[in-house]
């Protein structure tokens, strides 16, 4: 398909500086800039892999045209993700049921479960357990599944594990595919590069702070499923995963978890509609990953490669000038994409 270009705010063509900004001063203001009111959620606590209890709202508009489940990224929960609910806005008022998610060790799903993270492993089957749920509840199908970061990954996941896992009442083509933004490609790559870049390091720091207060936070409701040592050593991001991830899921190492749970490895297997939405400037992702996500993806031609010069990580604002020249009732300029993308396969 042709793609809507892209552009933001002059001072922001700076993948780091719309980044940034993004996460510390969009997520102030970002209903001022949106005409769509909250969908009217109801709460529901869904089944996933492994019996695991997940934690999700549901908004169902009448006469809906499809259903959209998604979830966010590394860290947060429901009640702060304010980018995720935006999507759920935006999605509401155009006729879609609306399924969001907290997902595994996060939110109110860790107030329920102690079951730590996989990057999609057994995400990628929650999604289907979940859209199957949601259809039992009248969400119709087509579904879609997405995300962005490693939220991204795991909508991914999703994709791949409904061609293996189907739960009454879904069926195989009721699972429409996946639209992410910024997906976490290879975890693996994109570390290593963090770690050693100049500011990138201190991005990675924060991250892993975050995911410390995580595990205590899941800690403090399931003090006897949680290490409390192991906790005090998980001082980066693959620390958290060293010290509290890879030997519950069986791995030897975190490389080779981080190799196995790969979004860009299973990209070749995706046989579904899939919308990814990237950008060359993204300041927490190896950029030698940008080639071989072109490559993957022209070799698939059931995925939809939208490649920006600027957008940063999940940034994506575009400029007044850009939304006039596509017609944007608003600076949302990736989730405009992806409903606009949907609209294709919705009934």
């Amino acid at each position: 398909m042709s793609h809507l270009p892209y552009s933001p705010p002059g001072w922001l063509r700076n993948g780091l500086a719309i980044t940034l900004y993004t996460a510390l001063l969009a997520s102030r203001n970002w209903e001022a800039k949106l005409q769509d009111p909250e969908p009217p959620y109801q709460e529901k606590i869904f089944t996933g892999a492994g019996g695991v209890p997940i934690f999700g709202i549901v908004a169902i508009p009448d006469n809906p045209r499809g259903t959209i489940v998604g979830t966010y990224g590394i860290t947060g929960s429901l009640d702060n993700q304010w980018f995720l609910r935006l999507l759920g806005r935006k999605a509401f008022a155009k006729g879609y049921a609306v399924v969001l998610f907290d997902w595994r060790a996060h939110g109110k799903t860790a107030v329920l479960s102690p079951t730590l993270t996989s990057d999609g492993l057994y995400e990628g089957e929650d999604f289907v357990c979940i859209a199957a749920e949601a259809k039992a509840m009248r969400c119709p199908a087509p579904f879609w599944f997405t995300g962005f970061s490693l939220g991204g990954q795991l909508a991914l996941w999703g994709v791949k594990a409904a061609g293996e896992h189907l739960f009454f009442p879904l069926a195989i083509e009721d699972i429409a595919g996946a639209a992410v933004i910024c997906p976490s490609l290879d975890s693996n790559r994109s570390l290593s590069y963090l770690v050693k870049h100049p500011v990138g390091k201190y991005l990675e720091k924060a991250i892993a702070r975050a995911l410390k207060q995580l595990a205590w936070q899941l800690s403090n409701l399931h003090p006897d499923a949680i290490d409390s040592a192991a906790i005090e050593r998980a001082n980066s991001i693959a620390g958290f995963d060293r010290e509290l991830v890879i030997e519950r899921l069986g791995f030897p190492s975190v490389e080779a978890y981080y190799q196995a749970s790969s979004a860009l490895g299973i990209l070749p297997d995706l046989n579904k509609p899939t919308l990814i939405i990237y950008a060359e400037d993204d300041p927490l992702f190896d950029p030698t990953l940008v080639p071989d996500l072109k490559a993957a993806c022209a070799s698939n031609p059931h995925i939809d490669l939208m490649l920006t010069l600027y957008g940063g990580h999940v940034g994506y604002i575009s400029s007044k000038a850009n939304q006039l020249q596509i017609g944007d009732p608003d600076p949302w300029w990736a989730w405009n994409r992806i409903l606009e993308w949907c609209d294709r396969f919705a009934t």
